[in-house]
């Protein structure tokens, strides 16, 4: 079977009528809406919104207030259990000290072989330890987790 090729090739060429006229006027765009109709319907739209924004600022200032008073209410008896917690370890501190040093003769407790740790400060003021003082006793992993933490509050 042979397979024959085109023997004539046509060449594209424009339609018998020709082509339609190229447009180069201007055409103008559509228009939906007149320009007071533009400003009347930002001004609508502004409006609504503003309401619509009072409202919440009005709620959000509302929800504001209320975690405030709960903050300024609660706030007072965190501290007072802070503190607590806080002399308790103090006590713990002490009365292990006193247990370890039960042996050795003459140690008082809270004082570096008989001597006061702070000399010029009176007797019935109370210092606040540092920090590996308040650990001392604990377990590490406390002291490592908590030892920073006073920086920040």
């Amino acid at each position: 079977t042979v397979v024959k090729m085109a023997s004539s090739r046509t060449q594209d060429l424009p339609p018998r009528e020709g082509y339609s006229p190229i447009t180069y006027s201007r055409i103008p765009a559509r228009t939906y809406f007149k320009g007071y109709q533009l400003f009347a319907g930002y001004a609508v739209v502004t409006a609504v919104a503003a309401y619509v924004y009072s409202l919440t600022d009005k709620k959000i200032r509302r929800n504001k207030l209320e975690m405030l008073s709960g903050v300024l209410a609660l706030e007072p008896m965190l501290l007072a259990e802070r503190d607590r917690q806080f002399l308790k370890q103090m006590r713990r501190n002490r009365d292990e000290e006193e247990k370890l040093m039960a042996n050795v003769e003459g140690w008082e407790v809270g004082k570096l072989y008989n001597e006061p740790i702070f000399k010029t400060v009176p007797e019935d003021r109370y210092m606040d330890p540092i920090v590996d003082e308040y650990y001392i006793h604990g377990h590490q992993r406390n002291f490592i987790r908590n030892a920073y933490l006073h920086l920040f509050t």
